[in-house]
């Protein structure tokens, strides 16, 4: 319904275009040069006006319409089935929609095909009714800027103020969804330490993670959900990543923009941003199947005891998948480096090993900051890998040789478990909180080092 609708007015917002923009050429009898706008203007607002009413009918009457019809089937089963529950009440419509949809419910009798013939009457009216009514409203708002055009009617300010305004709201939506998730992070994890009688600091320092083991009486047991294990070993993986990303991609980037010739580059550059293009879940597979096996032999073979799922294989694949973003950005930053600088260092006898050593590189700083830093971002957000390659069980180590498991894994395996959404909701909703002020702080610093290096080569 919505889809045929949106494409309903948008072809009548598409005519009304046409129209006002031969009107307001007819208007001054083909010297557009006496419009305060140009035709197109004319044009454009009549499209802004009909889509903008068009839809928003569409959108408002066919959701409140839409709501209308369930309430009323809803309340229909509950008077003819008094004793039913507002549970059973809902799977009774469920099964009357799959009816009346042609699809096949987990039960028939006669209510729910009364139910059901009522709805495929209804949502039919409803759905012709909804596109009619947004048709004339688009139709109605494209009339009123069609009999506006004059010669002085100045439709690129009005059609400029309505982008304008658009433009604003959706930023405010923007910046209102942000808060929004902050503050649905403030007030789960407000409710979590509600729930262990605000014992923060056994969440921060404790080093037992089980929460939903602990929980009795639907209140969670403080001394089981130390986070410890989950930061160390994010950190950990995070660190292997990070040793392999940053110098093979920095090294990637410094060849690729000051040694490699163009036809290297051609070829090499895409080479390595395919690997950007790769699917997470194609790493993780990579890391369990190929170079967890290899890393655990090798380690047989010397006589180390490397596990099947170590923070060593998760944090090498990692950081395999890292090497494109830290690489291309750096060498976006590298080669926007002004000529003028290496000019000069090769003027006072500077070598190339020098000169990007000493001067491209501290020039290039605050940009390969960022890059680093999404690398980094990159690194603590990752799931798949660390689930198929590091592990799911909560173990403080610092061994690289064992399995650990991070932050945002837990917060899956909180989320997707059987427990009750309202039990599991609380530790997953402080474990993000507590991610989100790290990678916050993690922006500050990095956006201290950027401005300190900046003034100095800018």
């Amino acid at each position: 319904m919505l889809l045929l609708g949106f494409i309903a007015v948008l072809a009548l917002g598409s005519a009304f275009y046409v129209l006002s923009r031969n009107r307001s050429v007819a208007v001054v009898g083909g010297d557009v040069s006496q419009l305060h706008s140009r035709p197109n203007y004319h044009g454009f607002l009549s499209l802004l006006l009909a889509l903008l009413v068009g839809w928003a009918v569409l959108f408002i009457v066919g959701t409140v319409w839409g709501i209308s019809i369930e309430r009323s089937m809803t309340a229909q089963i509950m008077e003819a089935l008094p004793d039913v529950s507002s549970i059973e009440a809902e799977l009774i419509l469920s099964d009357a929609h799959a009816i009346a949809d042609g699809n096949i419910a987990s039960k028939t009798d006669a209510l729910r095909e009364e139910i059901a013939a009522q709805l495929a009457s209804q949502n039919t009216f409803h759905t012709w009714g909804t596109i009619i009514l947004s048709l004339a409203a688009a139709a109605a708002a494209g009339f009123w800027a069609y009999g506006k055009i004059s010669v002085g009617w100045r439709a690129r300010n009005r059609s400029e103020d309505i982008v304008r305004r658009i433009l604003l709201v959706m930023a405010i939506i923007a910046v209102l969804t942000t808060v929004g998730i902050v503050l649905s992070l403030i007030f789960e994890t407000l409710n979590f330490f509600r729930n262990i009688d605000w014992q923060v600091h056994k969440f921060l320092f404790g080093t037992t993670w089980s929460p939903l083991s602990g929980v009795h009486e639907g209140n969670l047991d403080a001394d089981k959900v130390g986070a410890i294990p989950l930061f160390a070993g994010t950190l950990l993986i995070t660190v292997i990543a990070m040793l392999v990303a940053v110098p093979i991609g920095l090294f990637a980037a410094i060849y690729l923009s000051d040694f490699a010739g163009p036809r290297v580059r051609a070829w090499a550059k895409p080479m390595l941003e395919i690997l950007a293009g790769i699917p997470t879940v194609v790493y993780g597979f990579f890391a369990a199947i190929t170079l967890a096996p290899f890393l655990r032999n090798s380690g047989e073979s010397i006589g180390l005891t490397i596990a099947s799922e170590s923070a060593l294989a998760a944090g090498i694949v990692m950081g395999i998948m890292i090497i494109p973003f830290i690489s291309s950005l750096s060498d976006d930053v590298i080669n926007a480096v002004p000529q003028s600088l290496r000019d000069g260092s090769y003027g006072l006898g500077a070598t190339k090993a020098e000169t990007i050593r000493q001067v491209v590189l501290p020039a290039a700083l605050p940009g390969i900051v960022s890059a680093v830093l999404l690398g980094i971002s990159r690194a603590v957000g990752e799931t798949m890998i660390v689930v198929m390659a590091a592990g799911q069980g909560a173990n403080l180590t610092a061994n690289p040789l064992e399995a650990v498991t991070t932050v945002t894994v837990q917060i899956v395996m909180l989320i997707t478990g059987d427990t009750e959404a309202s039990t599991a909701a609380g530790p997953a909703f402080t474990l993000g909180f507590t991610l989100f002020c790290v990678t916050l702080l993690m922006n500050v610093a990095a956006q201290r080092i950027v401005r300190k290096y900046r003034e100095l080569y800018d």
